[in-house]
């Protein structure tokens, strides 16, 4: 247990119900960032959007997130998770209300690109403030020994809330429209923050550093220091190929593959859960075996193998639409395990960070880190069209490969100062 948490009012198992209330917050707003994009085939109809609109429409919430993370980040390591976690939760589902009452398409009307634009902006603005107050609140109720475990929990609920919209969101946007997609949105996020408040508190030894903590945030803390910089962009270009997958993944199948509406939820489902198995997994094995860098390297590499054989076997399928039915198998099989594979790493590389930062700082190095994979979230679906229109499916997931490799040198240097020496180091800042 944390030592931090010794003199708490707080039993020591408290530490788990302040770890479920944050899996809870970013579940509730994962629903919303990984599920709409669910239903954009369906949204693309429903708004009367091409390609290029739709991928603008939803990088849009990504890039309200990337915009307000380390804002969020910085004020987590000032006033608390608490108060963050319950204004952020709070304003998003007061957002999502507001979407379903004038920004929800019906058979009378179909709502302005402005409306359903500066929407979703505004929900990613928000929705921002649970990532860095649910992990600061992780590195300042669990010590060492248990930190990869509890990121990596607490990371499972991105593909949870995924898995969540994946089957839930487009069945249903397609029987009851998007006003009843958002008010099911905003009921999660407000029940989200009602956990937050019951269950997220300070640990009574944190209290005595609040002052620190804030003159820390104030001198600039990780934002001037290289290698917290390094992870954090290594960790956004590797979140390029998963986004890629999340974000127009549903309309690969659907248009290239012509996979039905009911294979490509599964496929999306699967992809989900499988993040989420293996962000626990991994979570919990890279505490024993103190191995996070070498983690982190096969995932890199394993990513870009899995893109440059899907970029392959689109190739292979040639300039027509794939109609075969072992070629639409192999091409839903491949886009699953590349869509695990590149989301399966999370908990690990966010431990790594925040370690590196100290606990005390830990809500500035996470905003930083969602900063960078939030721009690159509005980036991806941005980019997408584009680069169909130069060389189809191939070049997408090339590129993606690509993007993989890149990250690889980011996030684990060819020489790695003895990692045991580097935590043990990280974690006496902390506290």
């Amino acid at each position: 247990m944390n030592p931090s948490t010794s003199s708490s009012p707080y039993p020591p198992r408290h530490r788990w119900k302040v770890l479920a209330a944050g899996v809870a917050a970013n579940a509730a707003f994962s629903v919303a960032f990984s599920g709409i994009p669910m239903t954009a085939v369906l949204m693309r109809a429903g708004y009367q959007l091409d390609n290029a609109t739709l991928g603008l429409v939803l990088g849009l919430m990504g890039l309200g997130i990337a915009v307000s993370e380390l804002p969020w980040g910085m004020l987590t390591d000032r006033w608390g998770d608490r108060p963050v976690l319950l204004t952020g939760l709070g304003g998003t589902a007061l957002a999502l209300l507001a979407m379903a009452l004038w920004a929800a398409p019906s058979a009378r009307q179909v709502p302005g690109l402005g409306m359903l634009a500066s929407g979703l902006l505004l929900v990613g603005l928000l929705g921002g403030s649970v990532n860095g107050a649910s992990g600061r609140a992780v590195m300042t109720w669990f010590d060492a020994s248990e930190r990869g475990l509890a990121m990596s929990l607490r990371q499972t609920a991105v593909p949870l809330g995924g898995a969540i919209g994946a089957l839930a969101l487009p069945f249903v946007a397609l029987h009851w429209g998007f006003a009843a997609l958002y008010c099911l949105l905003a009921a999660l996020c407000a029940l989200g923050a009602l956990l937050a408040w019951a269950w997220v508190h300070e640990p009574a030894a944190s209290a005595p550093r609040a002052g620190a903590c804030a003159q820390a945030a104030s001198q600039g803390g990780p934002l001037r220091d290289a290698r917290v910089w390094r992870i954090v962009l290594g960790i956004g270009i590797l979140c390029a190929p998963q986004f890629a997958v999340l974000s127009f993944g549903t309309v690969f199948l659907h248009d290239f593959g012509h996979v039905g509406l009911g294979l490509v939820t599964a496929t999306m489902v699967f992809t989900q859960i499988g993040a989420m198995v293996m962000r626990v997994w991994s979570g919990r094995w890279t505490d024993r075996r103190r191995n996070r860098p070498a983690y982190l390297r096969a995932c890199s590499l394993l990513s870009a193998g899995l893109f440059a054989a899907l970029a392959a076997l689109v190739l292979a399928a040639g300039s027509q639409a794939a109609d075969a039915w072992a070629l639409r198998t192999a091409l839903v099989v491949l886009l699953g395990l590349s869509g695990v594979c590149v989301s399966a790493w999370h908990g690990v590389a966010y431990t790594e960070l925040a370690t590196l930062a100290g606990a005390a700082r830990a809500g500035t190095a996470l905003g930083m880190a969602n900063t960078s994979v939030f721009l690159v979230c509005f980036v991806t679906p941005f980019s997408i069209p584009h680069l169909l229109t130069l060389q189809g499916w191939t070049l997408v997931w090339l590129a993606a490969s690509a993007c993989a490799l890149v990250a690889l040198p980011l996030l684990v240097p060819a020489a790695v100062d003895g990692y045991p020496k580097l935590e043990a180091k990280a974690v006496g800042r902390s506290t």
